[in-house]
């Protein structure tokens, strides 16, 4: 099988790309594992920044809905224990990392840029969160850290009531930290990274630390209760109805 993750160095920048274009780098298990591997690599970490990007046509347009349905309780503990992680793994870097977004970051594409600490957006971009539509919720730490990013009415804006969010927009709110044009995104942020990795490397990583410290809260707290309530939420009709009409399609 063909690998869905590329890790290179360009100067003192490790980047990450998503290789699952053909299903616009929708997140299954196997790519959540590839990911988690990466992290623990040494051209990765001991690399100054870390950017994630993926294709032109979708950073990631969320999970892979074959794989989340029928699971019961057990299996999205176990899950969760697992793979499951990966957004959590990412946002636990030490050293600071960018989202180079392209077309479509959606779902558990949208979570995982969320957990690293700059996004640049080309101005195609496209954003959302669909989750509640399918009867579930984000559930990889987007609920927890938009409330956190956003406060609890934009939050609530984003998760409820918007389909999708154009880059303009999600700039305008505070979601993205830069729009460029079409195709410049991953070139932008490389150009940030190799800004802060002229950075004294201690300072920029404790100073990381030190925000990430007094954003946090009870964020163990919040991710229990957004795990918790996806696997109540993913066993309702509503959830396999909604699932099985998206899939049709």
């Amino acid at each position: 099988m063909p690998e869905l993750l590329e890790l290179r160095r360009e100067q003192r920048t490790c980047i990450v790309t998503l290789r699952r274009e053909h299903k616009l780098n929708a997140i299954s298990s196997e790519l959540e594992r590839e990911l988690c591997a990466a992290l623990d690599r040494n051209e990765l970490r001991e690399a100054a920044c870390v950017v994630l990007t993926g294709g032109a046509r979708a950073f990631s347009a969320g999970a892979d809905l074959n794989e989340m349905r029928g699971l019961d309780p057990a299996a999205i503990v176990s899950y969760y224990e697992g793979t499951g992680d990966f957004a959590e793994r990412v946002a636990g870097l030490p050293q600071p990392t960018f989202s180079a977004i392209s077309g479509y970051c959606l779902g558990g594409g949208l979570e995982l840029a969320l957990a690293t600490d700059f996004r640049i957006a080309d101005e195609h971009a496209v954003f959302g969160l669909p989750e509640v539509g399918l009867g579930i919720l984000p559930s990889s730490g987007g609920t927890h850290r938009l409330v956190q990013m956003l406060g609890p009415a934009r939050a609530k804006e984003l998760i409820l009531l918007r389909d999708r969010v154009s880059a303009p927009e999600a700039h305008h709110m505070g979601l993205v930290t830069e729009v460029v044009g079409e195709g410049e995104a991953l070139s932008r942020a490389l150009i940030h990274a190799e800004r802060l990795a002229a950075l004294p490397q201690l300072a920029a990583r404790v100073t990381k630390r030190v925000i990430d410290s007094m954003s946090e809260g009870a964020r163990s707290a919040g991710l229990e209760l957004e795990r918790l309530a996806y696997g109540l939420l993913a066993q309702t009709p509503d959830a396999e109805e909604a699932t099985e009409r998206r899939l049709s399609k």
